[in-house]
């Protein structure tokens, strides 16, 4: 049976996130051949439209306010819900992104709806999809079936591939006027302690450091390889309890859960909680001086060396591979 499936796109300033057009991908596997709807909010964002309609999405109502400036749970839910109202949809799917994470349980709970979280696949297709999902920090996965009502998920950037870019693709661009209210909370300022570049959650490349860089300094030579593969740059909570850098960029179970393509771990031991976050990662590559570092057990690639030494060497190689 066909459905109407709501998309959340996300925009970070001004750009949409990569996982806006993974989730229209998502709905339209749910949809049976159905109606993709894209919603933006903001206080600028009818021009982000087309490009959501070229990877896929049928059409897309935006709603755009003052309020919606920032992020807020409030006004985003207010937000959100008013094109619900109208559109009643019969699946919903967002990213299981920051925002996703605190939005999609509070919408779940004013809809009375179920919510299948952290999706990172999608098997068979309309009424028979089963949703795949990680438990116990990626040590077992779950397969789950939404049997009744309405269908809402949230998908885990960097697992489910967008569909291919056609800007031949037109579709209808509406508004719709939300009075926001009542917020509890107002953004008054935003101060970004991330670093620059690609954004850790959606990169194909992830160099991570821990306790074995050292120092903030040790971090140069990571972040010079990240730039060269077009990555960027992660650590361990270790690395972060020591200052060496911000905990923005803490992976594991208490911080970013990543999927790239290549992950490589520099000077990090393997702890439980750090592995949780990068486990499901398609490529793993361990650096470490310690041969028996828990973190060779989940590597695909394992480099028994000082790290002080390999990173360099390894810098040089991409330099004479790409020309440079």
């Amino acid at each position: 049976m066909s459905k109407k499936v709501l998309v959340l796109g996300e925009a970070r300033e001004g750009v949409l996130r990569n996982v806006s057009f993974e989730a229209i991908a998502a709905a339209k596997k749910i949809s049976g051949g159905g109606e993709v709807v894209g919603v933006l909010l903001g206080d600028s964002v009818q021009s982000l439209g087309e490009e959501m309609i070229q990877y896929g999405a049928d059409r897309i109502i935006t709603v755009e306010h003052p309020h919606l400036k920032q992020y807020t749970s409030d006004g985003f839910g207010q937000g959100f819900m008013a094109v619900y109202e109208q559109e009643k949809p019969d699946a919903v799917v967002f990213g299981h992104t920051a925002l996703g994470k605190d939005l999609s349980p509070k919408i779940a709970s004013k809809l009375s709806s179920g919510l299948i979280s952290d999706v990172t696949d999608i098997e068979g297709e309309d009424d028979a999809a089963v949703f795949i999902r990680p438990i116990y920090s990626g040590k077992a996965f779950e397969k789950v079936k939404n049997k009744d009502g309405l269908l809402f998920i949230t998908i885990r950037p960097n697992n489910i591939p967008p569909l291919e870019l056609d800007s031949s693709r037109t579709g209808d661009i509406a508004s719709i006027t939300v009075e926001i209210t009542n917020l509890r909370t107002i953004i008054s300022e935003v101060v970004r302690k991330t670093t620059e570049g690609v954004d850790m959650s959606e990169a194909k490349v992830v160099i991570a450091g821990g306790r074995g860089v050292k120092s903030a300094e040790g971090f140069a030579p990571l972040q010079e390889l990240a730039n060269l593969l077009g990555g960027a740059i992660g650590a361990s909570r270790g690395a972060c309890d020591a200052d060496y850098c911000d905990y923005s960029l803490q992976i594991g179970q208490t911080g970013k859960v990543i999927t790239p393509d290549l992950y490589i771990g520099v000077g990090i031991s393997g702890a439980i909680q750090h592995m949780a976050g990068m486990s499901n990662s398609k490529i793993i590559v361990a650096i470490n001086k310690d041969p028996e570092a828990n973190i060779f057990k989940v590597a695909d690639y394992g480099i028994v060396g000082d790290l002080f030494e390999v990173i360099p060497m390894m810098i040089e190689e991409v330099k004479k591979i790409q020309g440079k």
